[in-house]
């Protein structure tokens, strides 16, 4: 019986504010809200949030390694107009900074090949080996973790 009291006190109106006359319309105005209707509007808020949250979070991850991928294919690009400039790919010890400083040797060239280095998605740098492990150089990222090897995220980003 208690909880049959409690549960009509919560849907009448007695949680609402006074009620106020008015006037000019010749109309009760009535302010506020239930605790039922808020109730309800924080529920669905809530709700809509879960939804958003559960679709959108997986998909960040994603895009950081697709960005991750996208910009270790214009570094490459990069370099490869920096060998057909230069006749050689920049040395370990220039790595991609060359890319950005005009070549000393070659007077075709007054600017870089790019005109500043991105970072990857986890905000360090692209890393540059040369000799590559598949080719002439790799670029690469070494994924969100920072450290070589790892799995899913945490996995070394390695251009095609």
């Amino acid at each position: 019986m208690v909880m049959l009291r409690l549960f009509y006190y919560l849907l009448t109106d007695t949680s609402r504010p006074p009620l106020k006359f008015s006037r000019k319309t010749n109309k009760v105005q009535q302010n506020g809200f239930t605790l039922v209707e808020m109730m309800v509007t924080l529920f669905i808020l809530a709700l809509l949030t879960t939804v958003v949250a559960i679709n959108v979070l997986p998909n960040q991850d994603k895009a950081m390694v697709q960005k991750a991928r996208a910009d270790i294919a214009v570094l490459g690009q990069a370099l490869e107009t920096y060998r057909l400039d230069n006749l050689t790919y920049p040395d370990a010890g220039a790595g991609l900074q060359a890319l950005v400083t005009p070549p000393a040797s070659n007077g075709m060239r007054s600017e870089g090949y790019i005109k500043k280095l991105p970072m990857d998605p986890w905000n360090r740098p692209y890393q540059y080996s040369m000799p590559g492990k598949t080719g002439a150089f790799d670029v690469y990222s070494l994924g969100a973790d920072g450290a070589p090897g790892g799995e899913n995220e945490n996995a070394d980003i390695y251009g095609d």
